[in-house]
């Protein structure tokens, strides 16, 4: 098994070609099991973000393209009607498949996304993993009610699958994203495997694109009867400004400014984790830090060691902590933040530069003395950059974190507040057999009987 060994020490003469490969073939659509291109000829191209380079194209979906993806799936077709434990089987073949190629999906989303090797292998791919072994042991497990009721009636309710599910995911975390949103949803009703594992047609299908193009062509559409939704909070909010609806359900996961509430009791090795994972760009990060006065200096200090301590570089050498950012757009926005505080009232601690001459690297950079009223403790930034605040008590601390838009996530480190102050922040976000319920529509059935005995 691969987790009692280093990965890095076993890849094969395929990986190392993938390793060293400039470009990879053009990637088609994937529709009703088949490759499909695109309508307009036109493609997404795909950098390295650690040499610039480009790695491959994407055929770019249009409305076109959506509309077939849409049609693939209709009432009645083998999935729809397929036996519910057949479901969790093909999604226990799917979780194989993944694991059998666990090396090379890392080693790809490396290359693509800038992700440091061991993370994505660690991180991403056993996530991936272990979510659809988690959701193909609910397939048959999903069931209702019967109902007591007046007269010579039998009622009970059925949880059926919503529908056609519209699901758009991020940049930052694509394989392991991809899993969280199909599984819960395919457990009610990565492309090639799920043909080699028997997944029938239309039940699965991928249209990339941009979103004022494929994107609003999902959200648009009358006959998808659902959009999940990861990315930016600026994005979401044009959907409530469409004028055609079908009054879809849609669940979302946004932007980010979590608290991470930093308390004189904790572990202070613990607390510094949850910041420069993944280059900063984890919607769960912990990027308004706030720690209590007593251990402020002391926080701070250690801060600055552990930033000035990560080894940054091509993300799939072995001893490198830090990749890239995952492109230029998002490079200059977090200059622009970190720009926006230098020589001002926060004291740079460390760093707040780019590094090196290839690539859209971006040092460990820490901000203290920071006050709740500045740009970068308030904007999502979305990098490698660390903002440490002060505060003196519970109260004045809890108003403080849930002074935000955002309520994406939170983090508490303490021994013995975690109760206290966890049930008084306003985030949280939703997992296992609850997301189930956001793929399915409780349906209440009554059928007139002869005669009820009970």
């Amino acid at each position: 098994m691969w987790l009692h060994r280093n990965p890095l020490r076993v890849f094969t003469p395929n990986l190392q070609l993938i390793m060293t490969k400039h470009t990879f073939p053009t990637q088609k659509l994937f529709i009703n099991n088949e490759w499909h291109e695109s309508c307009s000829g036109r493609k997404i191209p795909v950098y390295n973000p650690a040499t610039g380079k480009l790695l491959s194209e994407v055929e770019e979906a249009d409305p076109v393209k959506v509309e077939s993806a849409r049609v693939a799936l209709q009432l009645g077709s083998p999935w729809r009607s397929m036996v519910a434990s057949n479901r969790g089987q093909l999604l226990t073949k799917l979780a194989d498949l993944v694991e059998r190629d666990w090396l090379l999906l890392a080693t790809l989303e490396g290359l693509d996304s800038g992700k440091v090797f061991l993370m994505a292998y660690f991180v991403d791919l056993m996530a991936t993993i272990k979510t659809l072994r988690y959701y193909c042991g609910w397939a048959h497990k999903i069931h209702g009610k019967t109902t007591p009721v007046d007269g010579e009636y039998l009622t009970y309710t059925r949880h059926e699958p919503i529908g056609v599910c519209g699901q758009i995911i991020p940049w930052n975390f694509p394989v392991m994203m991809f899993a969280w949103k199909i599984a819960p949803a395919l457990c009610l009703v990565a492309l090639c495997f799920c043909v080699q594992a028997g997944f029938p047609p239309g039940g699965v299908n991928v249209v990339p694109g941009y979103g004022q193009t494929a994107g609003c062509a999902i959200s648009h559409h009358m006959d998808i009867d659902k959009i999940a939704f990861t990315g930016s909070t600026a994005v979401s909010i044009c959907w409530e400004t469409y004028p055609e609806s079908n009054l879809k359900r849609v669940t979302l996961e946004l932007g980010r400014k979590n608290p991470n509430i930093v308390f004189a009791d904790c572990d202070l090795e613990q607390a510094h984790s949850g910041l420069f994972f993944n280059q900063g760009q984890c919607c769960l990060a912990g990027s308004r830090v706030f720690v209590e006065e007593p251990i402020y200096e002391e926080f701070v200090h250690r801060s600055v060691e552990k930033a000035r301590s990560k080894v940054l570089g091509n993300p799939l050498l072995q001893g490198v902590d830090q990749g890239p950012q995952i492109d230029q757009k998002q490079f200059d926005k977090i200059m622009d933040l970190i720009e926006s505080e230098k020589n001002k009232r926060a004291t740079l601690e460390c760093e707040g530069s780019a590094c090196g001459q290839q690539g859209l690297f971006i040092q460990p950079t820490v901000f203290s003395n920071v006050t709740d009223s500045m740009r970068i403790a308030k904007e999502e930034i979305f990098g490698p950059v660390q903002q440490i605040m002060c505060f003196r008590s519970i109260h004045e601390v809890i108003q403080r974190a849930n002074a935000t838009y955002y309520g994406l996530a939170a983090g508490v480190f303490t021994i013995d507040k975690a109760l206290t102050v966890s049930s008084a922040l306003q985030a949280g976000m939703v997992w296992g057999e609850y997301a189930i319920q956001e793929y399915a529509e409780v349906k209440a059935v009554t059928i007139e009987i002869k005669r009820k005995n009970s």
